[in-house]
């Protein structure tokens, strides 16, 4: 089937219903994720003059394509010959001058650099991170779709993939995120590159970050720094970060006496993202992009969104004090009236992060 998106169109094979088939792989869901990598692409090479692109397992190869088609010097891998060919059909039925390349990936990103390197795999992209560090000059993109792992959800596999404890909280995608931008930012550690997110997002069922690289020792300490732990009491919904590589969990939360309280680490602490990057992003969504209503929406969320390692649903808080929720603008309003900082998640439509704790987001918003 053809399937057009910005200004290309590609062939892909048709998609069993079920998931992944035995043919090329293509997810019509990631679209969003694709359209706001085109304009990430093109801020990245305004700022820094970056030309040479790698999505390193490219499958249908249309983020090569449509990376080809904004001017970049792209190259498609993929270890599965069919794909290869696919990838060079559809670079010349749109007339650019992208290379395809069979090899596996980790191989090839050994040997060769990249301005920026793009790992979209199936599932968790922690088996392709060290090539891609090791091939990445400037910047490293990642999808991870693996959000159970991730999140808690399924534990054993999340220990096992990311070298952390992830759990499933109520502010399950910062998890997922933060579990995510800490695994990458020690692998990158290993090579002495330090990693600076600089937009990400968690959308349905994936996790997306960008992260600009600075090749020193120095810096990968500092990326280093930016983890620790969170620890959250799933009574009265308490929570507390502590930075360093080393746990110190409670016995009981200190709030409520509660022995329901868990500790989950080492997580990513600092900013998820850079807000003038962020705007500058969403300014070069155009209107050839089907999903640019939602890609801009999603993008000026991020932007104001304020940076704390969790969020809190207003319907979850409103449920536990027995109240009726109230508009998000004015329920943001009363904490910011209040003295607090607060901004909408951009996960859930009543999703929100403060430097608030519970009881005084209760006392600000609860109007008795």
């Amino acid at each position: 089937m053809e399937v057009t998106e910005g200004t290309i169109t590609v062939e892909v094979p048709e998609q069993p219903e079920s998931g992944v088939g035995d043919d090329v792989f293509f997810n019509p869901r990631q679209e969003l994720n694709r359209d706001i990598t085109a304009a990430v692409l093109d801020v990245w090479r305004d700022r820094t003059g970056a030309q040479t692109y790698l999505d390193a397992t490219a499958a249908s190869g249309i983020r090569g394509v449509r990376a080809a088609a904004s001017g970049w010097d792209a190259t498609c891998c993929d270890h599965d010959e069919r794909a290869v060919e696919r990838c060079r059909e559809n670079f010349a039925r749109n007339e650019l001058g992208g290379t395809a390349v069979h090899r596996d990936a980790n191989a090839y990103m050994h040997e060769s650099r990249f301005d920026v390197v793009d790992l979209d795999p199936f599932g968790t992209p922690i088996p392709f991170a060290d090539s891609a560090f090791r091939s990445a000059r400037e910047l490293v993109c990642v999808t991870a779709t693996d959000t159970a792992p991730l999140c808690g959800a399924h534990f054993e596999s999340g220990v096992r993939s990311y070298s952390a404890v992830p759990h499933n909280t109520d502010f399950h995608p910062e998890m997922g995120l933060r579990v995510l931008l800490s695994a990458l930012a020690r692998t990158a550690a290993r090579y002495d590159v330090g990693v600076t997110p600089v937009l990400s997002h968690v959308t349905r069922h994936y996790v997306r970050t960008y992260l600009e690289l600075d090749h020193r020792a120095t810096d990968a300490n500092a990326a280093i720094d930016e983890l620790g732990y969170v620890d959250h009491c799933e009574d009265c919904l308490y929570r507390t970060t502590s930075q360093g590589l080393i746990a110190d969990p409670f016995d009981a939360c200190p709030n409520c006496a509660s022995a329901r309280i868990s500790t989950a680490g080492p997580l990513w602490l600092g900013p998820a993202h850079d807000a003038d990057f962020v705007t500058a992003v969403r300014e070069r969504v155009t209107e050839a992009f089907d999903t640019a209503t939602r890609a801009r929406r999603l993008l000026d969320t991020i932007a104001t969104e304020i940076d704390t390692p969790t969020h809190y649903d207003q319907h979850r808080l409103s449920k536990q004090w027995s109240v009726s929720a109230i508009g998000m603008d004015e329920f943001l309003d009363r904490l910011e009236h209040a003295g607090f900082d607060a901004s909408r998640a951009h996960y859930g439509g009543t999703t929100f992060k403060t430097d608030a704790n519970v009881a005084q987001i209760e006392r600000a918003t609860v109007r008795t």
